[in-house]
């Protein structure tokens, strides 16, 4: 019997048959605004308080303060959750930035992919983390050049990822237009890949989602749309298919 993960979203395990597969990893890839952000919050947040899942965000871009700010404007207290051990920012924006930080967990030493997987399985140690967010492996970048040093990392972090058995979430952000990955390969690491968009129609900008793909089950084709609103965060709408 396959062992399935709620995500958090209202909606979403409609279209995945019940949810998430444990222990697989997922790509979450859009154009800027699309929500991947929002998205990654949520089923951390909900994976706390509903179902008792500890969960890890790895920012890449954003700066800690701003995530919890963020996370606050939908009611998702994340220093409370800190406080009790149940969630855990790992900060490798201000490395990647050169800025001091007094962060908890986060990368001290310089940006490097090995020391991020470090403190990572440290973080998920630490806490027993169940659920874990990196956003965005395109941040993976900055240290390499060549996009082939960049596929090693992608491979690293996902062999991580699967050697500590969290249920797992990478963002990738595409320019509008462009194929659904950066590098070509994260759409193979992934068991699952899950494309947002955010597109005018018929003059009105409107949100819509598919799942691409989720091995070892079966799941919806078709597209959806969804809305992002302070008071009910991130909604899909099974019946509303485009």
């Amino acid at each position: 019997m396959i062992e399935r993960v709620k995500s958090g979203i209202s909606g979403l395990d409609e279209i995945l048959n019940g949810g998430f597969i444990k222990g697989s990893n997922v790509l979450l890839a859009g154009s800027a605004g699309t929500g991947k952000t929002i998205f990654c919050m949520q089923f951390l947040y909900q994976g706390v308080v509903k179902y008792n899942e500890p969960g890890i965000f790895v920012t890449l871009e954003e700066m800690p303060a701003e995530l919890r700010r963020e996370a606050l404007l939908f009611g998702w207290d994340f220093k409370k959750l800190e406080d009790e051990k149940k969630f855990a920012i790992v900060d490798a924006a201000s490395s990647k930035a050169g800025l001091p930080t007094g962060e908890r967990f986060a990368l001290r030493r310089g940006f490097d992919v090995n020391i991020l997987a470090q403190e990572i399985y440290r973080t998920a140690k630490e806490i027993d983390a169940k659920r874990i967010v990196i956003d965005s492996i395109a941040g993976l970048g900055i240290q390499f050049e060549g996009t082939a040093n960049i596929r090693t990392a992608i491979f690293r972090l996902s062999a991580l990822l699967r050697e500590i058995k969290c249920t797992s979430i990478m963002t990738s952000e595409v320019a509008v237009g462009e194929v659904f990955t950066r590098y070509g390969v994260e759409e193979f690491i992934a068991q699952g890949v899950v494309l947002l968009f955010l597109e005018e129609i018929s003059g009105e900008l409107r949100r819509s989602l598919i799942v691409r793909k989720m091995r070892g089950t079966a799941h919806s084709l078709r597209r959806y749309p969804f809305e992002i609103s302070p008071e009910k965060g991130f909604v899909v709408m099974p019946g509303g298919e485009i």
